[in-house]
């Protein structure tokens, strides 16, 4: 909130930009002594460029295919943000779109994990049955 508030009054506030190219070059000079040159309260006086170190891992275009376990079901995610399993379309989310994730079971009767390398983004539960605009999910 503090950030955006200085970016507000310093840089927005009653400012017109001719295009694109002039409004980025207000942003990249704010943005240089906001971070290099202004000290910061929070920081102890220090700039926040002080703080900053880069990430020790490589950057990734496309990142790795996660690997499952053999008990996982997986299946790719299409174009829509769905899976199909079960002769039934289950919604995962666009963000998954040509990606594998696997479906586990859970210790509840009926429940299924969904995940995306290690992390949950969904449940589905065979007991109950969704329709949405008229498709069965």
């Amino acid at each position: 909130e503090r950030f955006h508030r200085s970016l507000k009054n310093e840089v927005l506030q009653g400012r017109f930009f001719t295009d694109l190219d002039d409004a980025q070059r207000a942003f990249d000079t704010w943005r240089d002594i906001y971070n290099q040159k202004r000290p910061h309260q929070a920081l102890g006086m220090a700039v926040p460029a002080t703080r900053y170190s880069g990430s020790p891992r490589e950057y990734q275009e496309q990142p790795a295919e996660p690997e499952y376990n053999d008990a996982d079901v997986v299946r790719k995610v299409q174009v829509g943000g769905e899976i199909f399993w079960r002769n039934r379309e289950y919604k995962i989310g666009k963000a998954f779109y040509g990606r594998c994730i696997a479906i586990r079971e859970t210790t509840e009767d009926g429940i299924h994990d969904v995940y995306w390398s290690r992390h949950r983004v969904a449940r589905i539960d065979l007991n109950l049955q969704i329709v949405t605009a008229g498709k069965k999910i």
